[in-house]
């Protein structure tokens, strides 16, 4: 082998890794490459989602807990893990909207936050990055900033003549947006738990889906099939124990018909310095034939 594949997956927060696009991770680690996760912020702002951990000391102590659990879900996907620096913005609710925290991720000068992660990119030197798209997988403001990092990172990191203390210029490859939950894939498994009996966790949220509104399928453009490293996915998602309700939806289909029914995770091609032919099922394809592993 001439070189390790790099793949690096650049997220919001800690446990985002492990909801989006985890067993893609699991699978390239299995098949001998290098994958990096960089979380642009600690999660300091969000809530204690599981009932369980709901209690005063867990509050108190939130920030710590999270770094312990990202290290522990990195462990489980066999990544490495990176801290980009920057503190959560949290979730603004209310009408009108509050102002975001004051020196919060998502009001940072882009040209400041895409440098510390331009910083990563050239110490690492992926092939391949992964991100969300534009509008963040939802409007969290610490996604849609995540979008816009990423981008802007992907590409100034090759680029001599920007921010030239930061490493020797890396110009990675492909560039993804990952995609989670899509129409087709809510409707593929509310009827094959109604199939098999059992009561589907999907039901309201597909009536609550607007006619008007985009299945994201239409933007996708590789699949990748991970089925053998769903468990993998679960378990570090699980690993998160203070945003994760063990008793939600995340873990109401059954593995084995995840891996029957939908075996893929989803992505987006967006940007592309290589050879490659559409639709894809690799997010190397193209890199390895360049880089001849």
């Amino acid at each position: 082998m001439a070189e390790k594949l790099r793949l690096m997956a650049v997220h919001a927060h800690p446990d985002d890794e492990s909801s989006k696009g985890a067993a893609t991770m699991a699978r390239y680690v299995a098949e001998g490459h290098e994958v990096m996760v960089v979380s642009c912020t600690g999660g300091e702002r969000g809530d204690v989602l599981n009932p369980a951990l709901d209690r005063p000391e867990v509050l108190a102590n939130l920030s710590e807990l999270r770094k312990q659990e990202m290290a522990n879900a990195a462990a489980i996907l066999g990544v490495s893990h990176r801290w980009l620096g920057f503190v959560d913005s949290g979730l603004p609710e209310g009408d009108p909207l509050p102002p975001l925290p004051e020196g919060c991720f998502a009001l940072v000068p882009l040209e400041e936050s895409a440098e510390a992660l331009v910083r990563v990119i050239r110490e690492f030197r992926p092939h391949v990055i992964t991100t969300y798209d534009e509008n963040g997988g939802y409007p969290h403001p610490d996604h849609i900033r995540c979008h816009e990092v990423s981008v802007a990172a992907f590409d100034a990191a090759g680029d001599p003549d920007r921010f030239p203390g930061q490493g020797e210029p890396w110009q990675p490859l492909k560039l993804y947006y990952s995609h989670g939950f899509s129409r087709a894939k809510l409707i593929a498994f509310h009827e094959a738990m109604l199939a098999r009996g059992l009561e589907s966790p999907y039901e309201e949220w597909l009536k609550n889906w607007k006619d008007d509104r985009p299945d994201v399928m239409e933007r996708v453009t590789t699949q990748v099939e991970c089925a053998d490293y769903f468990d993998v996915a679960k378990e570090a998602l699980r690993a998160h124990a203070t945003q994760i309700d063990p008793e939600s939806r995340w873990f109401a289909v059954p593995l084995e018909l995840q891996r029957e029914v939908w075996p893929t995770e989803e992505y987006e091609l967006v940007r592309s310095l290589v050879d490659t032919t559409l639709p894809e099922d690799d997010l190397f394809a193209g890199v390895r034939e360049k880089v001849r592993v």
